[in-house]
Parts: C-alpha cells; sequence; structure tokens
C-alpha cells in the first residue's frame, strides 16, 4: 500500500471537518476483484485513487456472477466493473431491494462482436460491411467447416453469439467454439503472424485488439426488435440477425458506503476509466508479465492530470 504524502496525512489529521467527510478512516475499504484482467486493472487504479484520499483498501476475491449477495451484505463494499452484457439476475434483485446501489458508469466503450484482423479486409474485399461475408466464406473454409466458412466463436460455457448471428444473418459460417479465453487470443496471434483468414467472435476493451489490429464487422444495429421479432432487420424468418446489444460497463456498491466513507463513495462514483488507458495495461500485464500493482502504479504516476482531480474534488 502506497504512504501517504506528509501533506495529505497533516490535512487529514488537521481538520475535523474534514475527518467527518471522510468517514471510517481506520477501517479498509473493500473492493471486489473478479476473474479478468480488465476488471483487475480498473480496481486497482479506483484502490490507488481511494489510498491517495487517505483510505485503506482491501481487495476480495468475488466471482462476477455471485458477487451481489457480498456487495448486499456489506462483506464488499464496491464492485467497479459490471457489464450489462454479462450480469445475473441477483444484481437486479438487490438493486430493488436497496441493499446495493448504482454508482455511474465506468466510462468504457464497450463492445462485443464478429471481428477479424485487419489484414482480412484484404481478403475479403468489402470488409467490414457484413454482407461481404456472404461471398467471403470460402476464404475462411477450413476441412472442419467445408463448404462453410468457419468462425472462431466463445468458449461453449459462455454461450453461443457468434452462432446466433451467422444463423440470424443466414451467413455460411459454421461456428466453432474455442477452448478458452487463451485460445482465442492464439487464433489472433496466429492468423496475424501468417497473414491467414480469421472471422472470430470477440470484445473490447481487451490488449488483443490493440496487439492484433482487431476490427469489428459491421452488422445492422443490436435493437431490441432483433431478438424478439423475427420480422425485424434483414432476415425476415430469424431473430439474432444484428450486432450484439450495446453494453454498458457500470458500476456499484454496498447501500451503506454513501454514509460510513461519503468522500469514497464520491471517488467511486466519479471514477472514469477510458479503453485507451485501460488496454495497454491490460497488454503490460498479459503480454509483456507485468504485475498488476506495478503496471497500475506507473501509470498513476504518468497520468495524474486524470484521477487527481477526482480525488481532490472530494477530498478538498
Amino acid at each position: 500500500m502506497k504512504k501517504l504524502s506528509v501533506s495529505l496525512l497533516a490535512v487529514v489529521a488537521a481538520g475535523a471537518v474534514h475527518a467527518a467527510e471522510m468517514g471510517a478512516v481506520d477501517e479498509p475499504i473493500k473492493l471486489a476483484i473478479n476473474e479478468w484482467t480488465g476488471q483487475h486493472v480498473t480496481t486497482h487504479v479506483a484502490g490507488e485513487m481511494l489510498e491517495a484520499a487517505g483510505y485503506k483498501v482491501e481487495y476480495v476475491t468475488a466471482g462476477m456472477m455471485n458477487q451481489f449477495q457480498a456487495l448486499a451484505d456489506g462483506d464488499i463494499d464496491a464492485t467497479l466493473e459490471i457489464w450489462s452484457s454479462n450480469v445475473s439476475d441477483e444484481y437486479a434483485k438487490k438493486i430493488a431491494e436497496g441493499t446495493v446501489v448504482e454508482i455511474g458508469d465506468l466510462g468504457l466503450d464497450a463492445k462485443e462482436g464478429i471481428a477479424y484482423p485487419a489484414h482480412v479486409a484484404d481478403l475479403c474485399p468489402g470488409l467490414p460491411a457484413w454482407e461481404a461475408l456472404k461471398d467471403c466464406a470460402q476464404v475462411f473454409a477450413t476441412a472442419e467447416t467445408l463448404p462453410m466458412g468457419r468462425l472462431v466463436d466463445y468458449p461453449a460455457d459462455w454461450g453461443t453469439p457468434g452462432a446466433d448471428r451467422m444463423a440470424g444473418l443466414d451467413l455460411p459460417f459454421k461456428a466453432v467454439p474455442a477452448g478458452s479465453e487463451g485460445a482465442l487470443i492464439a487464433e489472433l496471434r496466429a492468423s496475424t503472424e501468417r497473414k491467414s483468414p480469421l472471422l472470430i467472435t470477440f470484445w473490447q476493451p481487451h490488449w488483443a485488439m490493440s496487439a492484433y489490429d482487431v476490427k469489428f464487422v459491421d452488422l445492422p444495429p443490436g435493437e431490441e426488435a432483433c431478438f424478439t421479432d423475427p420480422a425485424w432487420g434483414p432476415n425476415p424468418n430469424a431473430v439474432n440477425d444484428c450486432d450484439f446489444a450495446p453494453s454498458r460497463i457500470f458500476k456499484a456498491a454496498w447501500s451503506g458506503m454513501a454514509d460510513k466513507w461519503p468522500a469514497a463513495y464520491e471517488i467511486l462514483s466519479n471514477y472514469q476509466l477510458s479503453v485507451e488507458d485501460q488496454q495497454p495495461m491490460m497488454g503490460a500485464i498479459d503480454v509483456d508479465g507485468g504485475k498488476v500493482e506495478e503496471v497500475v502504479a506507473d501509470w498513476m504516476a504518468q497520468n495524474e492530470d486524470k484521477w487527481r482531480p477526482v480525488v481532490d474534488a472530494a477530498t478538498k
């Protein structure tokens, strides 16, 4: 844990008003750590901001899908990167009962979709328009999928979003699930190195989007009617003939946090992190082997103008 500067210690010690606004500074604020690198980055940046304000921080491992009961019970005080596309029904229940409160969007430009490394546009003229895939399917074919093209989909336990879109848009592709996130990355690496064709289900923010210059196919907008009304969209006989539904990435806290740590609650509510800042840190960790704490500390030192005003506004 970083030591507070002498000046900040003096401010905390000197004013009773400041101390009251800070709340229970002797008790650690517990932040949830979920299963993916980007969330680790997001959470440690938030934790560093709280520490700079004068708080103690504790990082608690918590599953994305089952963390909300712990949040409702106050065993976790905040979780900083919830994807609307992958949130359990439990979250809505806890919001409705008032034990968990939403504290604003994180600011990440989230997107899921059908993607390809940039060089693939030379192999399939007409990309990024989705209609180009109708005529290029055989470019992506393998012995496993002939005569159809091959789409590398999410791992099977993540669902079948790529397959759903191939069926919805009536595209001649067979979706083959990847074995893991690592397998998806291996596909992108191999395609980039060999300049070979690849169509893949993927998402941002992710360090691989930058490392392998990944582009998204332009699909019809993912409006709600697309998923329920076959008549909507280019294929009148199917649903899912569109892009993924837009994703929000947002933050939530234990309902008692605002009273217990008022300034911390304000900091986390106003905290924002951009894709442009998060993705390079993810790459420094997953590709270069850096430690989360060191990578985040380096970013904090080089980008104080991006986070210090949020801390100062809540504590001064």
